[in-house]
């Protein structure tokens, strides 16, 4: 049969079929001989790695009839890949699909087919949950299903009410420019293709079709509605809130939400008082304290050169010093952290290091740093409650005046306990000869947004692995980890003591610094303003008040002081670095943003 003569190719996604599929397709040929002439549709049998007769009874139909076709896959696709997979080796220009079980009455197939194959629509669906239709819907199916399409239709603002109805024709043009950018590759499929092709304005019609259960379900009621869920909030972020994210609205909403913040801080504090107090300030422990953070960036880089070694890489530190350098200033002068994936670019472009490596190691720097905060925050405390100094502390913490102390220091320790656990997880998921991993989200889901996700964890833990697998090497990185969060803290606390009515004893001094210092990193983790300006003052401050008697106005002038400093010493040397390196930062985030779009396969050195 000529590829010109076929013009309506109908896809039977079978799995498992073998009591039904002969008599399906016998009924298929006869309902589309009724209305179109023989030599011009095709029946393809996408089989999807069936584990019973199903293929063998596929081939004999094929050998019968020279208008049916078999397409047999070893292993499964799901059921949006295996559409895929048998629409691309398609002879029609008009394709069709339906379920095997014709739980859709097939006199409505004629109008499913002619409603593409006329050049009326682009794209034509049938519904159980219109008016005009007989649909047997069972209770355990009926209500997900309609709770499913309540959420299509609320967030994804599409007009249809039955997305899932498995009754379906495209013209082939119109499905080979939406496949591209469709994901899913099971249940969500057909979902996915119909919200693209209204938002893309192609002609979409969806009438009502008589429906009636034939067995029980393949879709698991729990495990792939949940993964249903979790594609509907992936395509929400894609074709509803990502497009309208572009660098301006980044950087004004960042803008505004520190404006917000300022302006919000002069209900409770004046701003004049605070201006006064760091005017106050002994200048001298401050550029002392500049010298304190400057002697941290060589440390960041010897640390960055150890993880870059246990992934196969190795750099000089110098290099590696004005890497994270630009990508910290990156962070300072862009929202949403991305300056982050700027120093991936720069050991790419200036050393070749693939981009996999060049996040894989930053992912790896960034859970030391989280669980180096934490044990800090932790040793401080143990080293309070050993020597007998905690009662004042605790007085601070549970005292009903200082309810915001208590508030930040619950949500410290949450965080870094959660750290903690989570990194146990990885470690012990990749040291385990199970796949734990992978166990655990397919419990969940099975489609293939969860795939990507347990293939993410995967290679998170693997690299993470590959540091903690070398006892020198987590020795070292470790180490370095410490001194770098030292002296971050010995800055803050050098700031703190430069300011007037500042009298602390040195254990409560180090307790403050360790605990403000660490809960103002971790909100400056949240990518709601560049460099977490706004957040890290207000974290910082809260924490003071809430432990000491130091009032609203000198905490906050210190964590703008401490916070100005850090981030004067990270631009300064941001710019020698991007004019030593040849560095355009611009460019930097726009290329690093594109090689994460683009999400490269790992090379070999990489594993």
């Amino acid at each position: 049969m000529s590829r010109r003569a076929v013009e309506v190719s109908v896809v039977l996604p079978a799995y498992n079929e073998e009591a039904t599929i002969r008599s399906t397709v016998e009924t298929t040929l006869e309902s589309l001989a009724a209305f179109l002439p023989a030599d011009v549709f095709e029946v393809i049998i996408a089989e999807d790695g069936c584990d019973d007769r199903t293929p063998e009874i596929a081939d004999e139909l094929a050998a019968a009839d020279e208008r049916v076709r078999h397409f047999h896959s070893d292993e499964r696709l799901g059921r949006g890949g295996a559409l895929e997979r048998a629409f691309e080796a398609a002879d029609g220009e008009t394709l069709v699909y339906f379920d095997t079980d014709l739980a859709t009455d097939m006199r409505h197939l004629e109008e499913l087919v002619e409603s593409v194959r006329s050049g009326e629509y682009d794209v034509a669906t049938g519904s159980r949950w219109i008016d005009g239709r007989e649909a047997d819907r069972p209770v355990k199916r009926g209500v997900p299903s309609h709770g499913y399409n309540t959420l299509v239709r609320l967030f994804l603002r599409s007009d249809l009410r039955d997305h899932q109805c498995g009754f379906k024709a495209f013209d082939r043009e119109v499905l080979s420019d939406l496949k591209g950018d469709v994901e899913d590759d099971h249940w969500f499929w057909d979902t996915e293709v119909l919200i693209r092709a209204q938002r893309a304005d192609y002609r979409v019609r969806e009438f009502p079709v008589d429906w009636t259960p034939k067995g029980d379900t393949k879709v698991d009621l729990v495990r792939d509605v949940f993964g249903m869920g979790s594609q509907v909030l992936r395509t929400w972020w894609q074709v509803g809130v990502s497009p309208k994210i572009d660098r301006r609205v980044s950087l004004t909403a960042g803008t505004l939400l520190t404006v917000v913040a300022v302006a919000l801080m002069t209900q409770y504090l004046d701003p004049a008082a605070v201006l006064d107090h760091m005017a106050g300030a002994d200048r001298g422990p401050v550029a002392v304290s500049a010298l304190v953070y400057l002697l941290s960036w060589p440390l960041r880089g010897a640390r960055y050169r150890d993880i870059l070694s246990e992934l196969g890489y190795q750099e000089r530190v110098g290099f590696l010093t004005g890497a994270v350098f630009i990508s910290q200033t990156g962070n300072l002068v862009f929202p949403a952290r991305a300056g982050d994936a700027v120093r991936a670019y720069v050991v790419k472009a200036r050393r070749s290091i693939p981009y996999p490596t060049g996040f894989a190691s930053l992912a790896v720097e960034r859970v030391f740093d989280l669980l180096t905060i934490t044990a800090l925050a932790g040793t401080v405390l143990l080293g309070l409650v050993a020597t007998g100094e905690a009662g004042a502390l605790q007085s601070a913490v549970l005292g009903t005046d200082r309810d915001s102390g208590q508030v930040a220091v619950a949500v410290a320790a949450a965080v870094g306990a959660a750290a903690i656990a989570a990194v146990v997880a990885i470690v012990a998921s990749a040291r385990s000869d199970r796949n734990l991993v992978r166990e655990g989200v397919t419990r969940l889901s099975s489609d293939s947004y969860a795939e990507y996700v347990a293939g993410v964890v995967e290679q998170f833990a693997g690299d993470v692995q590959a540091v903690a697998s070398d006892g020198r090497a987590f020795a070292r990185v470790g180490a370095s980890s410490l001194l770098i969060w030292g002296l971050d803290v010995l800055t803050a606390i050098l700031v703190l003591a430069a300011f007037d009515g500042v009298a602390l004893s040195l254990p409560t001094l180090l307790a403050v610094g360790f605990f403000a210092v660490s809960v103002g990193n971790l909100a400056k983790v949240l990518p709601l303003s560049p460099g977490g300006i706004g957040l890290y003052e207000g974290a910082f401050s809260v924490l003071v008040v809430g432990l000491t008697p130091i009032g609203w106005g000198v905490a906050l002038g210190a964590a703008i002081v401490d916070h100005a400093v850090k981030n004067a010493v990270t631009v300064a040397g941001g710019l020698a670095s991007m004019l030593l390196l040849n560095v355009s930062l611009t460019t930097a985030v726009e290329e690093s943003a594109d090689a994460r779009d683009r999400e490269p396969e790992r090379s070999v050195t990489d594993d």
